[in-house]
């Protein structure tokens, strides 16, 4: 998920000898992941929009739409003949707070927001202090990374008086490099800089507990705690590619060892107690270019490789694909970490699937089967899930520890009928075979993308986090938008062309099987201002002028059942990015109401709620980011506010000043 869609950054003085942008600014990621990579687009495959206003035509539910148009709860049931039960959730009962945009973050009245963690703060006890003039990657090893994205939470044994202790997960998706480094303008970053990027990627594993008051703080020097990086953590390949020559080079000949992980977006905390960490845009980190006739060269088109984001392959040889041609097949993965053991080597699960890994959230199934529901980040690409061979056991931790090893991942093809139909990628089987091009499971695998066109997925508006709920045995898809869509991609049936804000689907698992392939899905919403004809928006009646939004991005259930729904992009619509409480089911379904929002520039990821829904987790990207913004000149310098002092992404706790349920 990379931030907004109007804070785009003039790259102009950014570019290497290549023609590469070495700035990783907003405008340069956005561009790429709004320009699709798929070839089946243009070629008369109907896309997800198309299905949508099917459906809905077909319940003459489009035509007449205006200001005042909502969702109706007929037109949310899986069919008219056959309605489904749905558990009801708790309703939400918070002051809503108003749109705007400003430098400081605002949370709904009764509630406080308290700073946890910043990029830079201390993890261990030999953690220098933050220094952003004098930074190295010795130091950034030791602290806190950067753009903090993807939050998870593991309780372990509370503290006297019941007070709340745990790990706190958290992936580090990308550097903001402009706003890290002072002085940058009008030069290339150094190698010493391009060594602190890749310190500041990948993930921190920190304990937290909270002290008598309620509030959380870090333990520092906690024998939990880790930085997980691009640049120095080693890791295992996996499943059926590890081993596999695509995937050899010259420091790993045996193609099953990489150094580190990258991009890391979204992901997911496991039953048994392992953190998912899902490797996103990491086609952007690669510069060069493949010899002609290279037999990779339809593989990284796909991919977007490279994407010539930062300056690391003039220093690092892996990163510069025509001295390494392989080594981007090592990326792209999901990566699992034991985080009860800081001394286990991540390992980098290939059956999961490559791709632009959005979030990784796993739910067992009745069977007893791991299920892990993924989205591929980017215009007109797919949803996935995995579904394991082998079956959970509970209270078995070390018999879970191989679950994500072997299984069978699909993709999903949506229907005009409301069905969604899983198709399995295996080889061998339908298109998945030599005469196309496929010559084993780990080219199926590490070509998911070309194996999804292949079997005929439903290319998607930016597929992002895809949430199981837990009892209800519903799925939420987060859509966050696709301006790519042009005028003649649609027609009466099919309106939202240059969808820049995006919409929500829910699948419906029969009978809560997580692991079935076949299932139903509906629309929860589609998102935009529904004062505005134009923009097709659909919701329940109840949401005042704060409660909708734009670019859904990530979601969470919290301990009552509730959908909340994070932003990426709102900015499109005049407001800032934030969180937004949405009802699912009984009259105020479609129902949003306005809960936190970012300072400027910002974008809000990671909700996660304790088991008591009591504290909330929230993760603020890239503050003060925006057109032209540097270190020296960023639109906010939130949260220190301190002159001459960078922007720094934070972690924060979100707590009732009263102690209550969050939302209630």
């Amino acid at each position: 998920m990379f931030a907004t869609i109007i804070m785009q950054r003039n790259c102009r003085n950014w570019r290497l000898d290549n023609g590469a942008c070495c700035c990783v600014g907003l405008k340069t990621m956005d561009e790429q992941e709004n320009t699709s990579s798929n070839p089946r687009i243009g070629s008369g495959v109907r896309t997800i929009s198309d299905l949508i206003e099917v459906r809905l035509s077909r319940r003459t539910f489009v035509a007449g739409l205006g200001a005042s148009a909502v969702l109706p709860v007929a037109a949310c049931s899986p069919t008219e003949e056959t309605p489904v039960e749905v558990a009801k959730s708790a309703v939400f009962d918070f002051p809503e707070i108003t749109r705007g945009l400003d430098g400081m973050h605002h949370v709904a009245e009764g509630y406080r927001a308290d700073i946890l963690l910043r990029w830079g703060d201390p993890l261990f006890a030999d953690s220098p202090a933050f220094d952003p003039f004098a930074q190295t990657a010795e130091a950034q090893e030791r602290q806190f990374g950067y753009n903090n994205d993807y939050v998870g939470y593991w309780p372990l044994e509370e503290t006297e008086g019941g007070r709340g202790r745990g790990l706190l997960c958290v992936n580090h998706e990308y550097t903001s490099t402009p706003l890290m480094f002072p002085g940058l303008a009008g030069r290339k970053p150094t190698g010493e800089e391009c060594a602190v990027e890749l310190a500041a990627h990948g993930g921190t594993v920190v304990e937290i507990k909270q002290g008598a008051d309620g509030l959380w703080e870090t333990v520092v020097a906690s024998p939990y705690n880790r930085r997980i990086t691009a640049g120095s953590t080693p890791m295992e390949l996996t499943g059926p590619v590890a081993g596999d020559p695509r995937v050899q080079t010259s420091e790993d000949p045996s193609g099953r060892r990489v150094m580190g992980t990258m991009n890391n977006c979204a992901g997911g905390i496991t039953p048994w107690g392992t953190y998912l960490m899902a490797e996103e845009n990491f086609n952007g980190n690669f510069l060069g270019s493949l010899e002609g006739g290279h037999p990779e060269t339809e593989s990284y088109a796909r991919y977007g490789i490279p994407g010539g984001w930062y300056n690391w392959g003039v220093f690092v040889d892996r990163f510069d694909v025509s001295k390494e041609p392989n080594e981007p097949n090592r990326f792209g993965w999901v990566v699992e970490v034991d985080i009860l053991d800081p001394q286990s080597t991540p390992k980098k699960r290939t059956a999961l699937g490559r791709f632009k890994h959005e979030g990784a959230e796993s739910i067992i199934a009745p069977d007893g089967r791991v299920v892990v529901y993924m989205g591929d980040d980017q215009r007109f690409d797919y949803v996935y899930k995995y579904v394991s061979t082998q079956v959970y056991t509970l209270d078995d931790r070390e018999a879970n520890m191989d679950l994500l090893e072997d299984g069978t991942l699909y993709v999903a093809r949506f229907d005009d009928d409301g069905t969604v139909v899983w198709l399995p990628l295996i080889f061998g089987e339908g298109p998945l075979t030599p005469e196309n091009g496929f010559q084993s499971q780990a080219d199926v695998l590490i070509d998911t993308r070309l194996a999804a066109d292949a079997v005929g997925a439903t290319p998607m508006d930016r597929p992002e986090d895809v949430e199981p709920h837990p009892t209800n045995g519903r799925v939420y898809v987060m859509l966050t938008n696709n301006i790519d869509r042009t005028a003649d991609q649609i027609d009466a049936a099919n309106p939202r062309a240059n969808n820049d804000v995006g919409h929500i689907i829910e699948i419906i698992e029969p009978e809560g099987d997580f692991a079935a392939t076949e299932s139903r899905w509906e629309i929860l919403v589609r998102c935009g201002d529904p004062t505005d004809p134009e923009a097709g928006a659909t919701w329940n009646s109840a949401t005042s002028e704060n409660g909708w939004f734009g670019s859904p991005d990530n979601c969470a259930i919290d301990p009552s059942g509730r959908l909340w729904v994070s932003t990426d992009g709102n900015q499109v619509t005049g407001a800032a990015d934030g969180l937004w409480a949405l009802a699912t089911d009984g009259e105020e379904r479609g129902a949003g109401q306005a809960f936190f929002r970012t300072p400027v520039g910002a974008e809000l990821c990671g909700p996660r709620f304790t088991k008591d829904g009591k504290s909330l987790f929230l993760a603020v990207q890239h503050p003060g980011d925006g057109d032209d913004a540097t270190f020296e000149a960023p639109m906010t310098r939130w949260p220190d506010f301190a002159e001459g002092q960078p922007p720094r992404p934070s972690v924060m706790v979100i707590r009732r000043n009263d102690g209550g349920t969050i939302g209630s």
